[in-house]
Order: structure tokens, then C-alpha cells, then sequence
């Protein structure tokens, strides 16, 4: 099953769980589903998590949406650096 790979720096772990839970139906409802979450030891400020897709190139188009709807709001808002995995 493909993956998703996010790493964002520049906020606190717990925000980015926060938001991570508020957005938990509508990722769902993208076949986008939280599977991980980390905090960089070395780096409290770098969060990573993984999210389990369901269709790597639907989730890929959400994501480009996502964010540039994301860059409308605020053109300096903090966004993850994506990382899409397929399995071999």
C-alpha cells in the first residue's frame, strides 16, 4: 500500500497533532489515513508523520489542492514538505 511521508518544522509537536486531529475526517474521507506521528529527538521543532493512501495520485492532487488553497490564506503559513512512497 502507498504512503505519505510529511515533515514540517517550525511548530510545536502538539499543534501539529492538533491539527493533524481536526483534519482526521476530511483526510479520511481523501482515502488519506494517519498512521504515525514524530517529533525530531534532535529537533524540537521538526514533526514527521505518515499517512496510509489509499490512491497515490488522488492523494497527490489532494495534497497540491490542499496546499494551494492553503498558500490563499496565508502566503507564509508553515506547510509540510511531502514525500509520496510506493511500495516495490
Amino acid at each position: 500500500m502507498p504512503h505519505m511521508l510529511a515533515k514540517i518544522t517550525g511548530l510545536k509537536a502538539e499543534a501539529v497533532k492538533g491539527i493533524l486531529k481536526a483534519q482526521a475526517r476530511g483526510h479520511a474521507d481523501q482515502g488519506l489515513y494517519l498512521e504515525h506521528l514524530w517529533q525530531n529527538a534532535d529537533d524540537q521543532d521538526e514533526v514527521l508523520f505518515l499517512f496510509k493512501v489509499e490512491d497515490l495520485n488522488h492523494a497527490k492532487e489532494f495534497i497540491r489542492w490542499a496546499h494551494e488553497q492553503s498558500r490563499e490564506v496565508d502566503p507564509q503559513g508553515k506547510l509540510p514538505d511531502m514525500t509520496f512512497l510506493d511500495e516495490i
